[in-house]
């Protein structure tokens, strides 16, 4: 079997552009630690989200990605999380083939700032050698004086600390900051003041109609370790809404494929159960006067409703003559 590219628009073949590497979708490490398995499961989340399409039905070991869309070339390490090339980054959307990347440090942002944040540790770690070195060795006497001539160290030791200081509280806010965006994805914060969001991934008209069936429902659904009830409903609303699959909603909610099904049938359960008392079937005389004029024109009274505006459902006529004659046309 010729091993291609997977990514759309990519045309790179193993057997021709031989000097590529083609990298499989990462695979969940198990056997490894909590921390190999977190990582690994994440890198394999965002892979398939860069790679944007749907592998339902598909077998993912076949898919591969050639090395042209990582910017140094080829892939980092599962621990190296901070390396641009932790995931591919490079013509991703239907753009011609790519070409092999020039491999200069600084022509991409993301790279620039890989590098920036090496420098920092590089600088933190050598700090401390120097604090540690310092405690060892008192350095040189003063002529007039017993006791260390170490001012010049002091101020040096005291400018590097306060640079530390700031790249520390920059990285925590900016960790803080991240942990924060993750936690409020798809939550109830996430969806206040903006009903366009509300009504293109669920339908419904406003956040406050998206609230009040949700707290409606609320005493009712199902209760899990892994997601709030409060997405369960969302994850339900979106798939009904926009037709997504299993895998993509598993991806963009963190759980597994197993546990959007089993949601998505219980909460379905639920509202059916609860919501389908409020479906209010309209007057005949009510659908007559909305009926649209060209459905009067070829059916007058008979038409009850339309589905998709493609099926029309008909009164079905009395005799088999006539109920054939219907059906046949």
């Amino acid at each position: 079997m010729v091993i291609k590219c997977s990514v759309i628009g990519c045309s790179n073949r193993k057997d021709r552009e031989k000097d590529l590497q083609y990298y499989r979708i990462p695979a969940v490490i198990k056997n490894q630690g909590d921390e190999c398995e977190r990582l690994s499961t994440n890198r394999r989340r965002q892979w398939l989200a860069q790679l944007g399409q749907s592998f339902e039905n598909k077998n993912i070991d076949n898919v591969r990605i050639c090395s042209a869309h990582f910017v140094k070339g080829k892939r980092a390490d599962l621990y190296d999380q901070l390396n641009p090339d932790w995931v591919p980054t490079i013509n991703l959307r239907g753009c011609a083939t790519p070409k092999p990347p020039v491999h200069n440090d600084s022509t991409t942002p993301s790279t620039s700032r890989y590098n920036r944040q090496k420098d920092r540790i590089q600088r933190r770690l050598d700090m401390s050698q120097f604090a540690t070195a310092e405690l060892t060795d008192t350095g040189p006497m003063d002529e007039d004086s017993e006791t260390p001539c170490s001012s010049t160290q002091t101020d040096m030791n005291g400018q590097y600390i306060e640079e530390m200081k700031h790249d520390i509280e920059a990285l925590q806010s900016q960790n803080q900051h991240l942990k924060s965006q993750l936690s409020d994805k798809f939550s109830e914060k996430d969806f206040e003041g903006n009903d366009e969001k509300v009504n293109h991934l669920t339908g419904l008209s406003s956040h406050e109609t998206l609230m009040l069936v949700f707290e409606y429902l609320l005493p009712y659904l199902p209760s899990s370790l892994v997601i709030t009830q409060f997405k369960m409903l969302i994850m339900t609303l979106m798939r009904l809404r926009l037709n997504l699959s299993v895998m993509f909603l598993a991806y963009e909610f963190g759980v597994s494929q197993a546990t959007v099904s089993r949601v998505f049938t219980n909460v379905m359960d639920c509202m059916f159960a609860r919501l389908h008392p409020m479906v209010h079937w309209p007057q005949r005389e009510v659908l007559q006067k909305t009926m649209p004029m060209q459905f009067r024109k070829n059916f007058g009274k008979k038409v009850v409703s339309i589905i998709d505006c493609f099926e029309v459902f008909i009164e079905k006529p009395s005799n088999l003559q006539a109920s054939a004659e219907t059906y046949s046309s």
